[in-house]
């Protein structure tokens, strides 16, 4: 999946009824005419796919009945017109076309567009349009429809799927909720997302970053009348280039002290990787001590893998407490199991009050205990704990992952990181819950997690706001992964990699720091 071009995209992400009320804002008290705007809707959709497939063969295009499918009709009657071979495939009746969208069509016959109804063609004869295409442009569903496709869209979303050829999304992939990212039935797969009037949020997180493919943002011209429509962004979009301008300067005066000690407590029998990892990674993103508490046959391994961290090893949880008081920020969880040695650790971790980043094992404690809240903690739960945590099922909490995390943050306080593709990070000082646009396949491998946390952990060490902490922590971790993944790929990567990424990534910001 190609990355999406961030720089160009705002920050602000919105609902699908917030996207439909600034539309309608700008039409009917802006005096902005519709079919005008579903123009340059078009016109920006044919734009965006010619620069980016120059030669694209046959185009076919899959138009729903609504304004969606009125794009649809409008991109291939700009394909018409450059000479390029199309055909527009209405996939649900024509008479069912009204107002902007009806003109849409009514201009593409009148260019000369070729519209087959699909509820005319046979089954070989649907074989015949998918075999001859060279790209496919989905226009079938907008913003306006919620739940699982029905036929016959859902049997052109199948097609899609099983097409090798480039899919360009209209505004949004048909099947996905603009809002949430989750998908109720078959979600269409683009290769390109061209959007308009608003960033949706359900194009970053969920089944958004897998069904859009290349997100690209065309205003329309509608931006400056955003703050007259009144609508609020459901969430913000955040990346490692906007977040590392926060990393604060160290001075020519800096020592150790300065920067945190991050005690990180992890890995009991059998799990001593997950707390080196987690080590490692604090000490490589900055934290001016670092000291690991695991079982004492880690103890050993751990110093021949990183020689500058301190390791204690512990036989029972009465032996943590002089490391937790001399510790600024702790990191707790990683393979620490749930049994008795775990339960020990996490208990003396919680009754310390100190700040602390709880993940994997303590979560799962957690779920098991009457939950408390704490602003001094960060939680990162993946959707599996996440739903533990909420005695909820998986897809629950997946088909509206800004809904899990607000009740995350309503149940435990503090701040909280739902993972997965399009991480989400709420804390108490954010208006809105942040997702950290991207996602990379990479990470899909054990102990990727306990990297993340020994680099929030580091983070949480040296500023002051636990959330901004999170944030620039997922957000350095991803940034990590598709630098380590540009060098060895998907499939191999390993949270090794990841942790020798980090300081390239931090040395640039650093870099920026000194130019300014």
């Amino acid at each position: 999946m190609p990355p999406t071009d961030h720089h160009i995209l705002p920050e602000e992400l919105y609902s699908a009824d917030a996207v439909r009320e600034i539309d309608h804002y700008v039409i009917d008290q802006q005096g902005v005419d519709g079919f005008d705007l579903m123009q340059s809707a078009a016109a920006s959709v044919f734009r965006r796919m010619i620069q980016r497939w120059p030669e694209p063969g046959r185009i076919l295009v899959l138009c729903g009945s609504g304004n969606n499918g009125g794009d649809g009709y409008l991109v291939a009657a700009a394909a018409q017109r450059h000479g390029l071979p199309v055909t527009c495939l209405a996939v649900l009746p024509q008479e069912k076309l009204a107002g902007d969208a009806r003109k849409a069509w009514q201009k593409a016959c009148g260019d000369g567009v070729e519209v087959l109804e699909l509820e005319a063609l046979s089954g070989a004869e649907r074989d015949q349009q998918f075999a001859s295409a060279g790209l496919i442009v989905d226009a079938m569903l907008g913003t306006g429809v919620t739940g699982a496709p029905r036929e016959p869209v859902a049997e052109m979303i199948r097609r899609c799927l099983a097409m090798h050829v480039p899919v360009v999304a209209v505004d949004l992939p048909s099947g996905l909720d603009a809002s949430t990212g989750g998908a109720a039935g078959d979600v269409l797969r683009a290769d390109l997302t061209v959007t308009f009037i608003g960033l949706k949020a359900g194009l970053f997180t969920g089944q958004g970053p897998e069904a859009a493919g290349d997100v690209c943002f065309e205003p329309l011209g509608t931006e400056v009348w955003l703050t007259g429509a009144g609508q609020l962004p459901l969430a913000r979009r955040a990346d490692w280039r906007t977040v590392k301008t926060s990393l604060p300067r160290r001075p020519v005066t800096a020592h150790k002290g300065r920067f945190g000690h991050v005690l990180v407590v992890a890995g009991d029998r059998g799990f001593g990787g997950a707390g080196i990892l987690a080590a490692e990674a604090a000490a490589r993103t900055g934290a001016g001590l670092v000291t690991l508490a695991t079982r004492p046959e880690h103890v050993a391994p751990a110093l021949a893998r990183c020689p500058s961290i301190m390791v204690q090893g512990l036989v029972h949880g009465s032996e943590l407490a002089a490391l937790v008081e001399a510790a600024d920020v702790i990191v707790c969880g990683p393979g620490i199991g749930q049994g008795a040695w775990g339960q020990q650790m996490l208990q003396q971790v919680i009754a310390s009050g100190k700040p602390r980043v709880l993940d994997a094992d303590a979560l799962n404690l957690m779920a098991t205990r009457v939950a408390v809240q704490d602003e001094a903690h960060i939680l990162t739960p993946h959707p599996g704990e996440a739903a533990r945590l909420l005695e909820c099922p998986v897809a629950e909490v997946e088909a509206d992952r800004l809904k899990a995390i607000a009740q995350l943050r309503q149940v435990y306080g503090g701040t909280i990181v739902l993972k997965g593709a399009g991480s989400l990070v709420d804390g108490d000082r954010d208006p809105q819950p942040y997702i950290v646009s991207g996602s990379n396949p990479g990470m899909a491998t054990g102990g990727m997690g306990d990297v993340l946390c020994g680099v929030i952990g580091a983070l949480y060490g040296q500023l002051e706001n636990p959330a901004l902490a999170a944030r620039m922590g997922v957000a350095l971790h991803l940034a990590a992964a598709d630098r380590a993944s540009s060098r060895r790929g998907y499939m191999g990567l390993l949270p090794m990699d990841v942790i020798d990424a980090l300081p390239e990534l931090l040395a640039e910001a650093e870099l920026a720091h000194s130019r300014h």
